[in-house]
């Protein structure tokens, strides 16, 4: 096929089975940006100038599904109230724009929201400082709506560490596993992404539904720490879970690793935090890049994780998860969420089948939910919650 029909066939797939995505902090930067004026940010209008999102692109780009970040920074010193927030602006989002967003709990509402042809509107928790060491709090987020809690955000917790921060109790404790455990019976998915590898070995070993990393490419082909190891992804077909790809560049390009930690030194020494991408200082980054150019990724560099995770994983495992509104930069034909065509355009051409495609952007994530909501009830008909606190456990 040429370029043009591969393009149309993926456009045309992506209408039957649109991309499930894992991972998009739209409520985090709308936050940041306007303190969650959706006036300010009306997303049923363009937002290109400053966002990565907005309905029409997401419409453009064959979304059917999105896990909406509700992200707090961990060194918020009210996190819990601020994730709260967060949920909040969702709830918000999926109101004002009930004819596009369908509030989606289970794979049956993902389902019917596909029937609809609205875009499914789930919700994760990126980091385990949002239960503030606490199994209740977590039950609450649950109620709530969210659908995945990502076990560390980018510092460890006092139970579980994380890829980017020192090693604190060498995995999950004893308290880490009995969060997993309690996310099993609660039916909120494991998501192992942002974790350091010796946590989502210890958290495979303690979960007994399957795992998610919601943005998070292949390690062996870009070594990043928040990348997953292949021993990670040799585990998955036996879990039963999936690791969704992501597109940061800085996680799917070696050139662009030595690049960033550059940059974020630059932004430190300007007095931001390396993640903000507010106008002020994306302004700092914007002086930094024309100094010292940043390699670029490309949609290929992406296809690449895809490739090296299908092999290892299997196709059945792997999925999308862009971090869309949570990143300064993007590849190049990935620049925001109307580019998920152009990804499945280049698998096609790389002699992806149909039905591996459909794998990868829809029925793959719809399952492994499903799974969970097994789990759930199994386990709900045999045990209550639990009670267990960080000192009964660890002391």
């Amino acid at each position: 096929m040429t370029a043009a029909a591969e393009l149309a066939a993926a456009r045309e797939l992506l209408r039957e089975f649109p991309v499930v995505d894992g991972h998009n902090d739209l409520p985090w930067a709308l936050r940041e940006q306007v303190r969650y004026d959706l006036d300010a940010r009306d997303i049923a209008t363009d937002q290109s100038a400053h966002l990565h999102t907005d309905l029409a692109r997401l419409r453009a780009g064959g979304v059917g599904a999105q896990y909406w970040s509700v992200y707090v920074r961990s060194d918020l010193p009210d996190a819990v109230p601020a994730t709260l927030e967060q949920i909040d602006c969702v709830r918000q989002l999926q109101a004002r724009y009930a004819d596009t967003l369908r509030p989606a709990l289970t794979a049956a509402d993902m389902e019917a929201a596909r029937r609809e042809g609205r875009i499914a509107s789930l919700m994760g928790a990126e980091g385990g400082h949002s239960i503030a060491n606490s199994l209740a709090t977590l039950r609450a987020l649950y109620a709530l709506g969210v659908r995945y809690m990502t076990l560390t955000h980018n510092d460890n917790v006092d139970w579980a560490d994380s890829a980017t921060d020192e090693p604190g109790v060498g995995g999950l404790s004893a308290f880490g596993r009995a969060v997993v455990r309690e996310m099993n019976r609660e039916g909120m998915l494991v998501d192992l992404s942002h974790v350091a590898a010796t946590t989502m070995r210890d958290a495979l070993d303690a979960t007994s539904a399957p795992v998610i990393f919601s943005h998070s490419s292949a390690r062996a082909v870009c070594d990043h720490p928040r990348n997953v190891p292949d021993d990670v992804l040799e585990r998955l077909p036996a879990n039963g879970g999936m690791a969704m790809v992501t597109f940061v560049p800085k996680f799917v390009l070696q050139a662009a690793v030595d690049w960033t930690a550059a940059a974020d030194e630059n932004m430190r020494e300007h007095g931001f935090h390396h993640l903000d991408t507010t106008p002020e200082a994306m302004k700092v980054h914007r002086a930094f890049e024309e100094r010292t150019p940043r390699p670029v990724a490309t949609v290929a560099t992406v296809a690449d994780h895809l490739d090296h995770m299908r092999e290892v994983a299997g196709v059945d495992h792997i999925g999308i998860g862009g971090d869309y509104d949570g990143t300064a930069f993007t590849p190049d034909g990935l620049d925001d969420v109307s580019g998920y065509p152009n990804l499945v355009a280049e698998l096609l051409d790389r002699g992806w089948s149909r039905p591996d495609l459909a794998k990868l952007t829809w029925q793959n994530a719809v399952r492994v939910l499903g799974a969970a909501e097994d789990v759930s009830r199994d386990l709900q008909a045999t045990r209550g919650p639990s009670n267990a606190t960080l000192a009964s456990l660890d002391g």
